[in-house]
């Protein structure tokens, strides 16, 4: 029977989760880095042997590192994420411009298409693509070109912290920065252009349709409709039906449509997942209940599914990159808090157990199949 590796990115270190498609018994590996903030960890689809993190400390700055056994050992690869020529400024919350610099790595994309290809999204916003298995970095320095002087940093900084491929064309790339907007490529990332109309700005549309200066807190597509994507922003649950170029409101019935991870389905391209919380100030679920909220219908009408969940006195938060969805049938679902719990449920939603409780705070969830 084929298996399932959740890759857990904490404050202090990585932890590997191993279980087979029944997903009722898990293994558990780590710390990997023990002490080292993990923001992202992911493996390649290509090569289940392949895995990426992204290791960073305020002493000793980013490292990344690469598995080519599953996890088991580690090598340092190329950490050299230079801003191409003169990377110029972008805008601070106060209307004054600072100089790029660079920061961390956010997120890791391992290519749809071959395991040595992999793309990276960091602080300050920009881009860069591995196609040596992330010996040599290259920044895709067009993306800036997108009104980058205009960007503004989010609460967590001015990241780039999603990147989504469309399966069926390997130079279309969609990403999000906070708090510039969404962005894609139908040149394989020389070019890219914003695609944010219809977004709004404090519950409102802004005046004069601004191409970009959107809190983006995540995306997410189902890989058989590549031109339908998701959205959970700073405020609003949104959707678009032509890859970007416009965007509606689906938040619905949600308590909030504050929150910060979304997931689709994996058989199902009309049920989507997110897990909300209270207000950008008070970052726990509504009323203490933790619950991940599922539409059938791509939106619009949404109903919390509870079983397994903690439904009082609960406070965590569930960061935008630590929800994952695995392509068993029935589809499993994961996610992970800052409280040190992981989540699985192996019921598509409906029901719910911890297979870890005690970690440090998680920063990302990801789900590697293996044969």
């Amino acid at each position: 029977m084929s298996g399932v590796r959740v890759l857990v990115g904490t404050a202090k270190g990585a932890f590997i989760l191993t279980s087979d498609g029944k997903r009722e018994k898990w293994d558990v590996s780590g710390p990997h880095f023990a002490g080292w903030e993990i923001y992202h960890i992911k493996g390649s689809p290509v090569d289940p042997n392949r895995i990426y993190a992204s290791q960073s400390s305020g002493w000793f700055g980013q490292v990344m590192q690469r598995s080519d056994d599953g996890g088991q050992t580690w090598d340092a690869v190329g950490n050299e994420f230079v801003y191409e020529g003169d990377p110029g400024t972008h805008q601070w919350f106060d209307g004054t411009q600072h100089p790029w610099e660079f920061n961390r790595v956010w997120y890791l994309e391992p290519s749809l298409f071959d395991a040595d290809t992999i793309y990276a999204g960091v602080e300050d916003a920009a881009m860069f693509r591995s196609s040596d298995g992330g010996q040599t970095w290259q920044e895709l320095a067009g993306l800036r070109e997108a009104e980058g002087h205009k960007w503004q940093p989010g609460a967590g900084g001015m990241c780039l912290h999603t990147i989504i491929q469309d399966p069926s064309d390997p130079r279309r790339l969609f990403i999000a920065i906070s708090a510039a907007g969404a962005f894609r490529t139908d040149d394989g990332g020389e070019t890219w252009r914003p695609i944010n109309r219809g977004l709004k700005v404090n519950n409102e549309l802004p005046e004069g349709e601004p191409e970009v200066g959107f809190c983006v807190h995540n995306l997410a597509m189902h890989p058989t409709r590549p031109g339908v994507l998701f959205m959970q922003k700073h405020w609003d649950v949104m959707r678009s039906e032509d890859a970007g170029d416009s965007w509606d409101e689906v938040s619905g019935n949600l308590p909030s449509d504050f929150g910060f991870p979304i997931a689709v389905h994996a058989h199902e391209p009309e049920t989507v997942y997110v897990i909300p919380i209270k207000s950008d100030s008070e970052h726990y679920p509504p009323e203490g209940k933790l619950r991940v909220y599922r539409s059938r219908s791509g939106g619009n009408e949404w109903e919390p599914l509870t079983k397994g969940l903690p439904q009082s006195n609960c406070y965590h938060n569930i960061l935008r990159s630590a929800m994952a969805v695995d392509t068993f049938d029935p589809c499993g679902l994961y996610f992970g808090t800052t409280g040190g719990q992981v989540y699985a449920s192996a019921d598509s939603g409906d029901s719910w157990q911890a297979i870890v409780s005690d970690l440090p705070r998680v920063m990302s969830v990801e789900v590697q199949m293996l044969p």
